[in-house]
């Protein structure tokens, strides 16, 4: 029986996507429920898996643009193949897969192979002698191919020359093209909308961390060990913005034709740095999470989203968002907004500097951070009273505890 591997659908208004990259060589014998490709959509990148056991023959190469419910392989069900181990297939938990290798002439003993290495590459390296080391020394990478040992075959005589070369950037007039992804090619175009159909402007403060990174240095270890989970600073701003957002619903509101709608709850995207390009994932009814469940939250997300798996699902929605440049070491930076939502937050890095305090020069870990707003619904006095209010709930967290009000004055009910 010869069995039909179409693209699904990513989503409704989705019809094309990207083949990103096979999983499989060619001819491989695959197995039911195994990841055999990937795809890029305008949204993300899914995976698609083998639905039934056999031999498989590609018919899409990688980079092609393809229309959903094509036709991309076709795996012979009635095929006689080895069963691969559980170990050697569960790639998604990255455990250690041990086969045999290639020996050298001298047949000196080779350690158990950490790389994931095709049939088909096997074969071609023990017909040339060449060991699993060689290769990844030259790739650099933790999974050979086929093509990747004839590729190696015919330029390893130049390897050491050009490894060398390498060291010094430049001296040469070469170029190189690729192709843009799916996701790419959609996120520039959303990026150059947002600029020319918003009047977004950016205002910017500073927040002196000291509080919240002596809160973290006294409780990281017991919140740890209760909730299975680190203390991050994004847990902080998260709550922080949520609390801040009763002082200023219009914040969290968006522009839906001549009307404006603001929500009632905080559907949080917490921007992610992931494989091909930046994604935004969701913290749902953030309003209503603990700070060991937004973490939670953003653990997991963040996770799935480095590893690929992140859904169309996961990135629905959202009422307001978070992006951090900090971790890149990025002093200060004009956010761009994520349509339809009418703000973000930007997030910095820490770095000690003299402030004035109580009349005194001190140094402090100081973190800028930066709302960029869109202008047509968000009046300047409540942007900047926005980022103000976020800068007084970090400086002093128990404020959020009570709803971003002074505890004294919630105390005497002022």
């Amino acid at each position: 029986m010869r069995l039909e591997i179409k693209v699904p659908s990513p989503g409704e208004s989705i019809t094309q996507v990207q083949l990103a990259n096979w999983l499989i060589e060619d001819g491989e014998y695959v197995e039911k429920d195994q990841e055999i490709a990937e795809i890029d959509s305008d949204k993300a990148t899914l995976s698609i898996s083998a639905e039934a056991d056999g031999k498989i023959k590609i018919s899409v190469e990688t980079g092609e643009t393809i229309d959903v419910g094509a036709v991309i392989a076709i795996i012979d069900t009635e095929a006689k193949g080895e069963k691969k181990t559980k170990a050697k297939t569960e790639v998604k938990e990255e455990k250690k897969v041990e086969m045999e290798i290639p020996k050298k002439k001298n047949n000196a003993k080779e350690k158990p192979s950490l790389a994931h290495i095709s049939p088909l590459a096997q074969k071609l390296m023990q017909k040339n002698n060449i060991s699993e080391s060689e290769l990844i020394d030259f790739f650099k990478s933790m999974r050979v191919s086929k093509k990747d040992v004839e590729f190696y075959l015919s330029k390893k005589d130049n390897y050491k020359t050009t490894e060398m070369a390498n060291q010094s950037w430049g001296g040469t007039r070469e170029t190189s093209r690729s192709k843009m992804s799916t996701l790419r090619i959609k996120l520039a175009e959303r990026l150059v909308s947002v600029k020319n159909e918003t009047a977004m402007l950016t205002t910017f403060n500073e927040v002196n961390m000291s509080p919240i990174m002596n809160i973290r240095k006294q409780y990281k270890d017991f919140f740890m060990e209760k909730h299975g989970v680190s203390l991050g600073f994004m847990s902080f701003f998260t709550k922080a913005i949520t609390e801040a957002f009763q002082h200023f619903p219009q914040i969290n509101s968006m522009i839906d034709g001549d009307e404006i709608i603001t929500h009632n709850y905080a559907d949080v995207g917490i921007a992610v740095s992931a494989p091909k390009g930046l994604v935004v994932s969701v913290i749902r009814n953030a309003e209503t999470l603990s700070l060991a469940e937004i973490e939670l939250g953003i653990k997991t997300m963040a996770k799935k989203a480095r590893d690929n798996k992140i859904t169309l699902d996961d990135m629905k929605g959202g009422t307001f968002t978070i992006t951090n440049g900090g971790v890149f070491g990025s002093m200060l930076s004009t956010p761009i907004i994520n349509p339809p939502q009418s703000a973000i937050l930007g997030m910095h890095n820490i770095v000690e500097r003299p402030i004035a305090v109580n009349g005194k020069v001190e140094i402090h870990p100081i973190m800028y951070v930066a709302l960029s707003y869109d202008h047509r619904i968000i009046d300047g006095k409540d942007s900047v009273g926005f980022l103000v209010k976020i800068k007084e709930l970090l400086e002093n967290p128990i404020q959020m505890l009570f709803s971003g009000n002074d505890p004294v004055t919630k105390l005497l009910d002022l």
